[in-house]
């Protein structure tokens, strides 16, 4: 590994990089009155293409969509603009990982379902490493994820040129394995001036963040579980007092109505219980207070100039974000280098340079765990100041003993804010050095080498009297990925008579290289000294291996006849080093055709301008993870030692197979201000490498083998339309739509019908695999149903209990749709988009607990009822067979935590639709006169907002819940789910 790693080195030192290869304009092609509808994009090795040659969708989005909403992820300016394309985020903090994917999942390894993301032409790597800890871990003593954003958010948006996507797998085969799910092609800023002039442009935005949403927190009763005092009436006291027992330890709120009584409580003066009764009374802003309005400052600066020969441009940009919640946020600076340069008739060489540094102190832990923010937010009290969390420590206790005087289970809020930090030091380097040669006018080469570094460090803090570590914790790692790519191209074009034809050829070597280092103090000498060598007991895991490598060759063969009919053939093979021997070598084709029927057929009218068919078929194959094939021993905790690990490894694995097929239409009408595109695809995946369980006699709990098909379907439309189009006004319509569905048409044999479960999210929630089913089918428990519909109840007036799981839901969207409307009057713009989805389910694990707890609106029902009691609505089973009313009364809290309990899968689990107000801008162009008397050739000032507003039936903070689990993003559950923002700015742009 180390001799090819050094070979790749040298070929990236000798001066390489890609130059697209642009098709002859046809003397037919017809440029339309409001788009040009012979656009050129950006496809698979960054080569260029006319739109109107492709057999299958390629999306392009301009720079403006990124720069007119700012961002702490660029791809986020993506959400509803792109039919079939779902942005999903874990809902945990300011960096905002996403998983991109496009048409859906089709692979039963939920982490292998995401796009490939590609930057001028040299694919990212994507490894995301997480904290190693899962959402759920209440009372584990373990930690919590901590979303630390991927690579690719790290990608200043004011960089990008364009963002072209490619669905299909047709139409990124030629990335192999790892474009089987699209991709997504960035094109970054090269510099584009006239006559060699230097322009300079400044970005500067600032931006405000709100939470969009809150819960329905009931704020009519406080703590308590209905406990009544010597004279039978229910009472609070904080520890015991005259008035009876203490009845401050409860997280429930099924205390007494806040009516102007007097109870003894908690003082935090004397931290303790109160030397007098005091009014009972809600503190109606005891969790929201807590959050704070976030700041977002970015500064961008560039130059650029270009000429026949060389073009330049070089940017540095910086963004200092503060955080809703307290203490958090980050800096991110980048620096961004282009060069390119003519060197003779022949040889043009070309550079891209990216730096990236992020730096934060503390981000914020997510998850359902003593330890997260979230886990106060669900168990604060109504009667509770949060004022009194404030001084954090108590008197004479600083570092040793915090103020959490309702549960020693309830970590401080400010001490999680202030104290348990996780801190992140991570640079990034990426860019290709691109060659090309022209041998003549008909033949050329192209060699790229290009790079992607990550070096990372990350603390993390956890102080004494900390509910998982009473005598605190330290950890270090050290994160170093590095990946290598290296393509040789020759490309081939010449026309024969009408027949025009292009063909290229080459290879690609790619290589991985993944080390973590990871350090734990577990336990610290000295309070709030946070070094390793004051650790009490020291965890150290000695870096092992994680590396891969792939080397293909692949070919592309384009055909047009006299740019009416266009036919594409490509081929690849791969050799990857994770599968076996006799398995690691697997081809892969595809053909593609488009079709110009209105040129075909002449169809000359002022009302139908253009009609092309397109159809694609493709097979491509896929590979796994690096260390499947034999078996190995993990480092253990225990220094000196090593551990089995727990799953069987598989010598004879083969590539997985996607297969797609697609054919769709493009139309556009009355001089071409109106142009639609459909789409319908079908994709089935084969051979999938899956883990299954293993008999426990093995040894192991797992094994991976080759088993299971999933087929998607779906359908893809786009509209865009000019409704007014003059010199002064103009109104521009967009629109999309798309729908997927899933089918899992076989499953490994070893489970005989019997479900396959790919993965469980708190030991509640069970993503199962059967046939006829679907990916992001959700099981659990559900509630028992009479034969007309009505809950069945058991003899102690709480609800019967299933013994077997049952379907809930599936936790994708039955179909999602965006619509965006754009205006221009003179010297003003105004945009806004809505996007959403229809269908799907969310499990909360939040809306569990707060009803459980009795802190939501909705666990009023029956407080008014004589002694605290209620009575299910529903039937019970008579010993005949037949059903009566319910009529057994139990208690409110008996009620309320056993029919939202928290196996209760169905009871916690929501309908996602919704629809959101997206994005608005509205900019104002500062006429010439007065932009050239400063000396400047542009001026505009913006004001901008995202997530404005939202409609949905989700009870908590956003439907686009997903859950953190370690680095894997689960849509479908939340888990201690942060705030969704609710962002509002002001943008200039200026250039000189």
């Amino acid at each position: 590994m180390q001799k090819r790693t050094q070979q790749i080195i040298l070929l990236a030192a000798l001066g390489l990089v890609s130059v697209t290869h642009l098709q002859a304009q046809s003397k037919k092609a017809k440029l339309d009155s409001v788009r040009n509808i012979d656009e050129v994009v950006v496809t698979a090795l960054g080569i260029k293409r006319q739109d109107k040659s492709l057999g299958y969708v390629a999306e392009k989005v301009s720079s403006e969509e990124f720069e007119k909403t700012q961002n702490n992820n660029w791809a986020q300016a993506l959400e509803g603009k792109v039919a079939g394309l779902k942005i999903q985020t874990a809902g945990a903090g300011p960096l905002g990982s996403a998983k991109i994917t496009l048409r859906g999942s089709i692979s039963m390894n939920l982490d292998n379902n995401e796009a490939l993301i590609v930057v001028d032409g040299v694919p990212l790597g994507g490894t995301n490493t997480g904290t190693g800890n899962a959402a759920y871990g209440a009372g584990s003593g373990g930690d919590l994820p901590v979303d630390y954003g991927n690579n690719f958010n790290s990608i200043n948006p004011d960089d990008i040129e364009n963002v072209t996507i490619l669905k299909g797998a047709t139409a990124s085969a030629l990335y192999g394995s790892r474009g089987a799910n699209g991709a997504i092609m960035i094109t970054t800023k090269s510099g584009k001036t006239k006559n060699g002039k230097i322009r300079v442009t400044f970005n500067s935005s600032t931006s405000f963040d709100t939470v969009l949403k809150w819960p329905d927190w009931q704020y009519e009763y406080g703590q308590g579980t209905l406990a009544k005092n010597k004279d039978g009436q229910f009472y609070y006291s904080y520890g015991a007092s005259a008035d009876g027992v203490s009845t401050g330890g409860t997280s429930s709120a099924f205390g007494p109505k806040f009516d102007g009584q007097y109870y003894f409580q908690y003082d935090p003066t004397v931290e303790g219980q109160s030397l007098e009764r005091q009014l009972w009374r809600p503190y109606k802003d005891n969790v929201k207070g807590f959050w704070q309005m976030g700041t977002t400052y970015s500064n961008s600066i560039s130059i650029e100039s270009s000429n026949d020969k060389t073009s330049f441009r070089t940017s540095l940009s910086a963004v200092n974000n503060t955080w809703m919640m307290p203490n958090t946020g980050f800096d991110r600076y980048n620096y961004a280098l282009s060069f390119d340069h003519k060197v003779s008739k022949k040889l043009r060489v070309a550079s891209k340079f990216a730096y990236n540094y992020t730096k934060s102190d503390n981000l914020p832990s997510t998850g359902y765990n003593n330890q997260s923010i979230s886990y106060f937010m669900i168990f604060q009290n109504p009667n509770v100041d949060l004022s009194w969390y404030e001084p954090i420590w108590k008197k004479d206790k600083y570092q040793v003993d915090q103020i959490h005087p309702f549960s020693t289970f309830i970590d401080n809020p400010y001490l999680i804010a202030y104290e348990m930090l996780n801190g992140v030091n991570k640079k990034l380097i990426t860019g290709n050095i691109t060659a090309t040669y022209n041998f003549n006018n008909n033949f050329e080469m192209m060699l790229r080498s290009g790079i992607e570094i990550t070096d990372e460090e990350r603390t993390t803090k956890r102080p004494y009297s900390s509910a998982n570590y009473l005598q605190g914790y330290y950890r270090e790692q050290y994160i170093k990925n590095s990946e290598y790519n290296t393509d040789l191209l020759f490309t081939y074009k010449n026309n024969f008579g009408k027949w025009g034809v292009s063909a290229s050829a080459g290879g690609n070597i790619r290589a991985n290289e993944y080390v973590l280092n990871d350090y734990r103090a577990i336990g610290l000498r000295v309070p709030g000294i946070y070094q390793l060598t004051n650790a009490i007991s020291l965890n150290t895991r000695i870096a092992q291996p994680n590396d891969k490598e792939t080397n293909s060759v692949y070919g592309l063969a384009s055909f047009n006849y006299d740019n009416l009919w266009f036919v594409d053939f490509t081929a690849r093979n791969d050799w990857s080093s994770t599968l076996p021997k006799a398995n690691r070598s697997y081809f892969y084709p595809s053909v593609s055709t488009s079709l110009i029927l209105s040129d075909i057929l002449k169809m000359n009218s002022k009302s139908w301008n253009y009609w092309k068919l397109r159809a694609s078929w493709s097979q491509v194959g896929n590979d796994t993870q690096p260390y499947k094939l034999q078996q190995f021993y993990n480092t253990s905790d225990f220094v000196g030692s090593a551990e089995n690990i727990a799953n069987f490894q598989n010598p004879n694995l083969k590539p997985e197979m996607n297969q797609n097929i697609e054919a769709g239409m493009d139309f556009s009408f009355f001089k071409n201000r109106l142009t639609y595109n459909v789409t319908v695809y079908q994709n089935s995946t084969k051979d999938q490498i899956v883990n299954v369980p293993s008999l426990i006699e093995t040894g192991y709990s797992t094994r991976t083998i080759n088993a299971g098909e999933v087929r998607n379907r779906g359908v893809e439309m786009t509209l865009n339309a000019f409704p007014i189009k003059n010199k002064s006004f103009q109104w521009n319509v967009t629109a999309n739509w798309s729908m997927n569905k899933n089918r899992i048409m076989s499953l490994p044999a070893e489970f005989q019908g019997e479900p396959y479960t790919m993965g469980s999210v708190g030991g509640v929630v069970f993503f199962n695999a059967v046939v006829g089913g679907s990916l992001g089918d959700m099981y659990g428990y559900k509630l028992q149903y009479a034969p007309d519909g009505q809950v069945i109840y058991g003899s102690d007036g709480l609800t019967a209990k299933s013994t077997e799981i049952e379907y809930v839901g599936n936790a994708y969207a039955k179909w999602r749709g965006g619509l965006q409307n754009a205006f221009k009057y003179k010297n003003f713009s105004l945009s806004f988009s809505f996007d959403g989805q229809y269908g799907g389910r969310v499990y909360s694990q939040s809306h569990h607990k707060m009803s459980e707890q009795g802190k939501l609106t909705h666990t009023l029902v029956g407080r008014d009822n004589p002694n605290g009691t209620i009575v299910g609505v529903g039937v019970v089973q008579n010993p005949d067979g037949s059903f009566s009313q319910n009529t057994k009364a139990v208690s409110l809290t008996s009620y309320y935590a056993d029919y939202y309990r928290r196996a209760n899968v169905e009871t916690n689990s929501f309908d996602a639709s919704y629809v959101k107000l997206r994005e608005a801008n509205i900019t104002f162009y500062f006429p010439k006169q007065i932009v050239q008397s400063l000396n400047m050739s542009d001026l505009s000032v913006s004001l901008f907002g995202r997530n404005l507003w939202m409609w949905t039936k989700f009870p908590l903070f956003d439907p686009e819940a997903a859950t953190l689990n370690d680095s894997s993003i689960t849509p479908g559950v939340e888990i201690g789910q942060l705030p969704t923002a609710r962002t509002v700015g002001i943008q200039l742009n200026a250039k000189f």
